[in-house]
């Protein structure tokens, strides 16, 4: 930041022979604001973890309470398994085990399951009975709220 001075007129002497010139810049503000935005803008796509799943829509949901990092089953619509994550991928005959140790090590764990809207009922099944032979009690089905209808409901 600085200040513009400037000189008195015609040279004679006076009491108020400087007057400072008080101008705040804005530029160095608006250039780190600027960056702090595009720094935003390129990073929150990347903090988006998981899989695409296309989840089916419901009317009545309710979101259950946030008290223990969940585990995510993912079950894509070609059977593919995914445990918390795309880089985790498991067959349904290692579903069990791999449930069974993480069950082990943290008793309280829930489990959310996002199942693609396409996928069979058997694999879905399949899945679900893999989820409670490991232990599972308490397991939730992921869904996305439904859009708006333009029918009334009954």
């Amino acid at each position: 930041m600085g200040a513009f001075i400037k000189g008195a007129a015609g040279g004679k002497s006076s009491r108020r022979a400087f007057a400072p010139v008080a101008e705040i810049n804005v530029t160095p503000m608006v250039d780190v604001m600027l960056v702090l935005l595009v720094i935003f803008i390129i990073t929150a796509p990347l903090l988006q973890t998981g899989v695409n799943v296309n989840l089916p829509q419901t009317t009545k949901s309710k979101s259950l309470p946030q008290d223990n990092k969940p585990l995510n089953l993912f079950v894509q619509k070609d059977g593919t398994f995914y445990l918390n994550g795309p880089e985790t991928t498991v067959t349904l005959d290692e579903l069990r085990p791999k449930l069974s140790s993480m069950k082990q090590s943290n008793p309280d764990l829930n489990i959310y399951v996002r199942g693609d809207k396409d996928v069979p009922y058997g694999t879905m099944m399949a899945a679900m009975a893999e989820v409670q032979a490991a232990g599972f009690a308490r397991v939730a089905f992921v869904t996305e709220p439904a859009k708006k209808s333009l029918r009334s409901p009954r």
